[in-house]
């Protein structure tokens, strides 16, 4: 009797201990528990190698848009650089054709060695494409799920070393970057925890002048306990100067005729019956439709989390389609823009499957990537198949002229 009794006492003293491990590490997250504000302005930084005496008169002339002149854009979500083919993400949930559950393991990179092998991998492939404007998200400036990789830094510095390549005629590099979240410790899932992300945000950076540039705050949860680890989201709206493509005649100079203003995108995933991303896009919706309406051009771009085009079904793979994909509901796109469909959509979507390793074939995949314009940007843009090398995203390229 007395054995019984002592065991009962030792369970009930495991229990009440873990009662208050649990309500400490609540109280702990309650009052580490902070949103980011709405309207944020962000620093705009510059980079820029002085023009020799020889260089054409139009050199300084470059570092603003013109109006009927081709450009190119790119966005790409990196995963925080650690989506190699071998990672599945914990939150991640699917299902093989055959009805078998799919559900991702890994909470971070495999190690600090894979986050900059894969971050390298990004910025090859984005170089390579040697866009003007790139918008990137899901870049970690400091996290343990990263291991403390700066990847902000990291793609800032190679874009600077190609601007003083000498084939690069513009010499010149114009970036911001918005926090779209920090947490306190995150002891999720228990086994391998996220841990601290200290700054995790979307980076805007191109060979053009960014005059300014502010971050706002997307809605997302409030309710208890969600609000927890339904993290921030936000897109950061940046402003450019636009100059006619026409002389004046004073002097050569061209004449300001205008702001493209190019928003950096990344709206929520995980979100149960799709209410938080349809009050993400409407926000979004009447933002672009209100530059638009000031006469600006207006492009966005990223990560929308929703199937774009004809996507939805279009790569099944061995999988059933994930619970948390939804198609576009067409009635949120801003009145007087296009949403794009890349010229490839067929061939070539931009985000897998990461309830499970990547395998040609096997994962679902979708296209959630891509870019909205005001109907005054002309433009095409096209997936590019980069088979998934760092991210689960592929990038996708945007040419586009600016017509008056």
């Amino acid at each position: 009797m007395g054995t019984v009794k002592s065991m009962l006492k030792i369970l009930l003293a495991i229990i009440v201990v873990a009662a208050l491990a649990v309500g400490g590490y609540i109280i702990y997250l309650q009052l580490n528990y902070e949103r980011i504000g709405d309207k944020l302005e962000l620093g705009v930084n510059h980079f820029s190698v002085p023009a020799s005496a020889s260089a054409e008169p139009t050199a300084r002339e470059r570092h603003s848009l013109m109006t009927n002149t081709k450009y190119t854009a790119l966005t790409f979500n990196i995963g925080f650089g650690a989506y190699d083919h071998g990672f599945s993400f914990f939150m991640d949930k699917g299902r093989m054709k055959d009805g078998t559950e799919t559900v991702g393991t890994e909470s971070r990179a495999a190690s600090k060695a894979a986050a900059e092998r894969n971050t390298q991998a990004i910025i090859r492939q984005v170089i390579g494409e040697d866009p003007d404007i790139a918008l990137f998200q899901e870049v970690d400036a400091k996290a343990d799920r990263s291991f403390n990789v700066d990847q902000r830094r990291m793609i800032v510095d190679a874009f600077s070393e190609n601007a003083l390549a000498p084939e690069d005629k513009t010499n010149f590099l114009s970036w911001t970057y918005a926090t779209n979240f920090h947490t306190a410790y995150l002891f999720y899932p228990p086994t391998k925890p996220i841990g601290y992300i200290r700054d995790s945000g979307l980076l805007t950076i191109g060979k053009y002048r960014i005059d300014s540039a502010v971050r706002r705050s997307f809605p997302v949860s409030d309710a208890f306990p969600t609000k927890f680890f339904d993290l921030d989201r936000c897109f950061a709206v940046n402003r450019l100067t636009v100059v006619s493509d026409a002389r004046d005649g004073g002097g050569g100079m061209r004449t300001a005729v205008g702001e493209l203003v190019v928003v950096n995108v990344h709206t929520s995933a995980y979100d149960k019956g799709g209410a938080i991303r349809r009050a993400q896009m409407e926000m979004l919706r009447d933002l672009l439709e209100a530059e638009y309406d000031a006469g600006n051009w207006v492009i966005a771009g990223g990560d929308f989390n929703h199937a774009l085009g004809d996507s939805v079904d279009g790569f099944m793979g061995q999988m059933k389609r994930p619970p948390w994909v939804q198609p576009f509901d067409m009635s949120l796109l801003p009145e007087g823009f296009t949403l794009l469909i890349a010229d490839n959509a067929d061939k070539v979507a931009t985000d897998r499957d990461s309830s499970i390793p990547y395998t040609p074939g096997v994962n679902y995949q979708v296209t959630v990537d891509g870019f909205m314009v005001s109907d005054n940007v002309e433009a095409v843009s096209r997936n590019i198949d980069a088979d998934y090398e760092g991210s689960d995203h592929n990038p996708v390229r945007l040419e586009f002229i600016l017509r008056r």
